[in-house]
């Protein structure tokens, strides 16, 4: 990487440096359109444009679908920032419980019947916070559902590449034949997080209005991160150094799901992911996640994430918390989940 940037401001400086297209530069839309064309996720008629992250390709379709007072369904629990997205356009957010094999499909119906739903939002593959992912079966009842109550879908699908277990489940968008789903993606889990670069493929039409907005959000997304992003994927082979992070999360996941089989009490659950990076771990009512936390910071520099974070009503009481493998040694991973398991005994007790 630090060899294409310095060949890119080198020869095509003026470029990197300067204002760019809103929808992205060319040759990286040509890269990662190959990329959604993959998971048979860019259809006839679609059209991609490139975000300054995966978050902002969520928050821009967001406030082109969603006026003020809309409801929206979202799983409970389900990643913080497009939570916070959709509070940011006064949107009503109802929560739907996950089942094992993703979002409780009769529970979807029920609130899709009683409220005016403008759009559904959904991590299918490896959800944060859970892990879990949703079943094919799921999946397309989601997409009826959302025909049969005329509402829109965002497919947020982030850690999709990142599978290191189990068999490849197809994309909600694949299956999409009206237009209906707004699939958005980024690199930041297969090349770079601090790169900022997402994607969102959907209908020429809402791809239109998504420009609009985020013309006015922030111009366009860097070039020069474009530039070096568009480079490595044209040089490189990045499915290589992809199959090379699934090999070292999968292993690290393994352990610590042993680790916590080794140090955790009887009576807490935990998921058990085939991708991804977080697992989400329930313990018995009587314990408050929250309370639990800041006592693991506190007593032996533990941090994990209460998932009341994840949740539409974040002052709620919850017995649940979020774990990540992704970044620490195993030693470490070991050293944090005997602590956390000494401190659920002492509560338990």
């Amino acid at each position: 990487l630090s060899e294409i940037a310095a060949d890119v401001l080198k020869n095509n400086g003026k470029i990197a440096l300067a204002y760019g297209t809103t929808d992205g530069y060319a040759p990286l839309k040509e890269e990662l359109t190959k990329r959604a064309k993959k998971v048979d996720s860019f259809k006839d008629g679609d059209k991609i444009i490139i975000t300054t992250g995966g978050q902002q390709g969520i928050d821009l379709a967001a406030r082109v679908v969603v006026e003020d007072g809309d409801d929206i369904v979202v799983e409970s629990p389900s990643f913080v920032g497009t939570l916070n997205s959709l509070r940011s356009v006064r949107a009503n957010l109802v929560g739907v419980e996950m089942d094992d094999d993703g979002m409780n499909m009769e529970k979807l119906e029920d609130v899709l019947k009683s409220r005016n739903v403008k759009l559904i939002y959904t991590i299918p593959n490896f959800q944060n916070p859970t892990g879990i992912t949703m079943s094919l079966e799921k999946r397309k009842k989601m997409l009826e559902l959302a025909k049969k109550y005329d509402c829109l879908i965002i497919e947020d699908n982030p850690y999709g590449d990142l599978r290191f277990a189990g068999e490849y489940v197809p994309t909600i968008k694949s299956l999409d034949d009206e237009g209906r789903v707004i699939y958005v993606s980024s690199m930041s889990k297969i090349l770079s997080p601090g790169m900022r670069i997402g994607y969102v493929v959907c209908n020429e039409v809402l791809c239109d209005k998504i420009e609009i907005i985020k013309q006015v959000n922030d111009v366009h997304t860097p070039c020069l991160t474009q530039m070096i992003a568009a480079e490595f994927l044209k040089k490189y082979n990045i499915d290589e150094y992809i199959e090379r992070a699934r090999e070292v999360y999968g292993r690290k996941c393994r352990f610590m799901l042993g680790c916590i089989e080794k140090y955790f009490p009887k009576g807490i659950k935990w998921t058990k992911p085939n991708g991804g990076l977080f697992i989400l771990v329930t313990c018995p009512d009587a314990i408050d996640a929250a309370e639990l936390s800041l006592e693991a910071v506190k007593k032996y520099k533990v941090a994990f994430v209460p998932s009341n974070n994840f949740r539409v009503d974040m002052d709620a009481k919850t017995s649940s918390f979020r774990l990540n493998y992704s970044t620490m040694p195993e030693e470490k991973i070991e050293e944090g989940i005997k602590a956390i398991g000494e401190l659920l005994k002492e509560k338990l007790a």
